[in-house]
């Protein structure tokens, strides 16, 4: 379901499946690690009204939470400060999901490697997790610097969907695809008629879209 790829480095796809709402890379030499980039594989879309956080936790010193994936939002790019310090203490203020730090992994002598964790979440609580750090995030002590999220975009994620406005973007999307099969020059009515078949076809090309990549092209189509 997703992928990470550090700068300079193979794409990773070894996701570790920790439980049915975490899962975990393993960053080795994080040291030497700059920027980062997680995203969807574009497979298997989030839950409706779902999303994950994205963690970057250092054993033995803390973590902080970078940012957030969705269906509307599949990828994201982080820059990571490598200045670490084993004798440095947590950040205050960090809460670091136990199925991370409980994580077990191997590291090269001289080398720390580092986890990058995601966690399933309501939408609400993500956008209310980004809302509540710090807005100076250089001077935290990891010395980390997410890409920030808009306010207006957070505001966006808290908002619930309405049900019948996405049920009349649906059948637009239906009635388009059906009116391309209405003979030229012919009055779409009530009258009209389409093959059983057509709507087969249009229903399984729907839910192809909606399982790769959510229900955002219904936003395109507008």
């Amino acid at each position: 379901m997703f992928g990470c790829c550090v700068a300079g480095r193979l794409l990773q796809t070894n996701l570790q499946q920790v439980d049915e709402t975490h899962a975990l890379f393993e960053i080795p030499a994080a040291e030497k690690v700059n920027h980062v980039c997680v995203f969807l594989l574009g497979t298997v879309p989030f839950p409706d009204g779902f999303g994950a956080t994205v963690h970057f936790f250092w054993p033995g010193k803390g973590s902080q939470v970078l940012g957030m994936l969705s269906n509307d939002k599949p990828s994201a790019i982080f820059r990571l400060r490598s200045v670490f310090s084993s004798t440095s203490a947590p950040p205050s203020g960090i809460s670091t999901p136990s199925a991370f730090t409980s994580a077990t992994s191997s590291s090269a002598p001289g080398q720390v490697t580092a986890i990058l964790g995601l966690a399933l979440e309501p939408l609400e609580a993500i956008a209310a997790q980004l809302a509540s750090l710090p807005q100076a995030q250089p001077q935290n002590a990891m010395n980390i610097t997410p890409t920030p999220t808009p306010t207006s975009s957070l505001t966006s994620i808290a908002k619930p969907a309405d049900p019948s406005v996405l049920a009349e973007k649906i059948a637009r999307h239906l009635f388009n695809y059906i009116a391309g099969f209405v003979p030229a020059g012919t009055n779409v009515g009530p009258e009209s008629t389409v093959s059983m078949g057509v709507i087969a076809r249009w229903y399984e090309s729907f839910i192809g879209k909606v399982r790769a990549g959510g229900v955002g092209f219904l936003e395109r189509n507008e």
